[in-house]
């Protein structure tokens, strides 16, 4: 096991931690409870999220990539492509070759890459649809992982986060149980002892009218604007800022 002493996290609404409330009006997420337990065992640790909601991979490459490979830190999380494969006409092998550069630009500079895949979207209504460009955006993850010697985090195994209650009634993101699964399961890849990332929800069964009202209710409510976010050209993260620009310490 690697001590880190460092920790810098790339991405979109996943890494900023959407919806698993913080501190002070930010969100906390899997990446802040990972460096809360990574600083546990170092004070000087120091850790800096650049993450921010609804970036696309090229934004995330073009402007978070040169600042983590500036900050040279022993450890980065790179998750990005989710905002993108659910776009109409996305190419994930185009999507894979621009990572991989990414990968190796990170892989330089001496850094850990953690990367992931997503979770099984079979479940979900109307992305259950997108489910192999998905698969195969993954399957290259895989294979990225593998090249440059990266740390993956397969979150498509992960049976826990197929439950709805490991996630927010937007059913995009994840809320705190998810998160908190999440963190166990890297801090599981890292070898560092912590909670355990499986997870097994009690039995519960749901009327089929009433996942279908459900349904009917999560269209209206957050599948409708999000279209229409789309179709204007607007993202939930214009005009905000990563909540942990620097790499500083801990608390």
């Amino acid at each position: 096991m690697r001590h880190y002493k460092s920790f810098v996290a790339l991405g979109d609404s996943f890494t900023e931690g959407l919806n698993d409330p913080g501190p002070h009006g930010h969100y906390r997420g899997w990446a802040d409870r990972v460096a809360e337990r990574l600083a546990a065992d170092d004070p000087s640790f120091r850790y800096a999220n650049l993450a921010v909601r609804g970036k696309l991979l090229d934004q995330i490459i073009a402007e978070q990539v040169p600042v983590a490979v500036e900050m040279a830190p022993d450890l980065v999380s790179f998750c990005a492509g989710g905002n993108d494969l659910l776009r109409p006409g996305s190419d994930p092998d185009v999507m894979a070759k621009k990572l991989a550069r990414a990968v190796r630009e990170l892989r330089a500079g001496g850094a850990d890459v953690l990367l992931f895949t997503g979770v099984d979207p079979r479940d979900t209504p109307l992305m259950r649809r997108l489910r192999g460009r998905f698969a195969v955006f993954y399957l290259h993850l895989r294979s990225i992982a593998d090249l440059y010697g990266c740390r993956l985090v397969d979150q498509w195994s992960m049976q826990g986060l197929r439950d709805w209650r490991a996630w927010s009634p937007d059913r995009l993101h994840m809320n705190e149980d998810g998160h908190r699964l999440v963190a166990a399961r890297v801090l599981d890849v890292l070898g560092v002892p912590f909670d355990d990332w499986r997870k097994d929800w009690p039995e519960r069964s749901v009327d089929p009218r009433a996942r279908r009202r459900e349904d009917a209710q999560w269209i209206r409510e957050y599948l409708v604007p999000w279209v229409g976010r789309r179709l204007r050209g607007v993202s939930s993260g214009d005009g905000l800022s990563p909540k942990r620009p620097e790499l500083t310490p801990w608390g």
